[in-house]
């Protein structure tokens, strides 16, 4: 099992705005990829970041949906909606294997 998990740093008085996008895009995933995105806030450390975590069942699978995601305009398009929700360069991928 694979893991991804990207997490932001949300930019100064947008955190309800964050929700709210991060919450537009895990929808968008799962009706257009059938992801299953759990959005995620920290419990501990700096409270304004926002995650996004979801599996998948090897790396095949991850690299398939990463690659549509390249040439996926809507999905841009909601990113770009949402890009003033965040800090510039505040963003951090993690992949992750069970063990």
């Amino acid at each position: 099992m694979i893991n991804f998990r990207r997490e932001a740093l949300i930019a100064p008085g947008k955190t309800a705005s964050a929700t709210a996008f991060a919450h537009e895009i895990a929808a968008y995933m799962k009706d257009a990829y059938g992801s299953v995105i759990e959005v995620c806030v920290p419990i501990g450390g700096n409270p304004q970041r926002i995650a996004w975590s979801v599996q998948y069942k090897d790396l095949a699978a991850y690299d398939a949906t990463a690659a549509k995601l390249l040439t996926d305009k809507r999905y841009w398009e909601i990113v770009g909606k949402g890009a003033d929700n965040f800090l510039p360069a505040g963003f951090e991928d993690s992949l992750w294997r069970g063990v």
